[in-house]
């Protein structure tokens, strides 16, 4: 599987599932499980390598923001959604975070920000069709730290500072 297909599979999913991220995951797996194991092992590479990529303070700042606050956990959720959001949202956040404010045509912080489920699917599809647990995928660890400038995520004078675009359209 190569990138464009890894988006492809992304994008249709996102589409099928009307936006609902626990949808998205489930067809997801569903459509995984049509391919073979060395594919959903791809995918799970591709997966991989954009969840690490996303691991940076700047995104978990816009996360803070869009959320209302942003632990471990929810970043990690949240990386999961941003890549559930399809390339042109994944690659224009890395750019700049705050361009969120315009990749979004909305944002339920109810709904969205947390797709999880998604960062199961290929595990999930692969024990399906294997009855084994998937392989190491044979990236590196994510980094220990957030890459980047820390951002103190706790003092909403400074998210609006940095992420005037997110913090009007959202939390005004």
């Amino acid at each position: 599987m190569d990138e464009s297909e890894f988006w492809e599979l992304i994008d249709a999913t996102r589409e099928a599932a009307e936006g609902d991220p626990e949808e998205q995951a489930d067809l997801l797996v569903e459509r995984l499980t049509q391919l073979d194991p060395d594919s959903v092992c791809d995918f799970a590479k591709h997966f991989e390598a954009r969840y690490t990529r996303a691991y940076r303070w700047d995104l978990w700042g816009a996360a803070a923001v869009l959320l209302e606050g942003a632990s471990d956990d929810v970043f990690d959720a949240f990386r999961c959604w941003l890549i559930g959001q399809g390339r042109d949202v994944f690659e224009g956040a890395l750019r700049d975070p705050d361009d969120l404010a315009d990749l979004l045509d909305t944002f339920d912080p109810d709904i969205d920000g947390d797709g999880e489920d998604l960062g199961y699917a290929a595990d999930e599809a692969y024990e399906q069709m294997t009855g084994a647990p998937m392989p190491p995928v044979g990236l590196p660890p994510q980094p220990v730290d957030p890459v980047g400038t820390a951002i103190n995520l706790e003092f909403d004078d400074a998210l609006a500072t940095r992420y005037p675009n997110l913090w009007t359209r959202f939390r005004t």
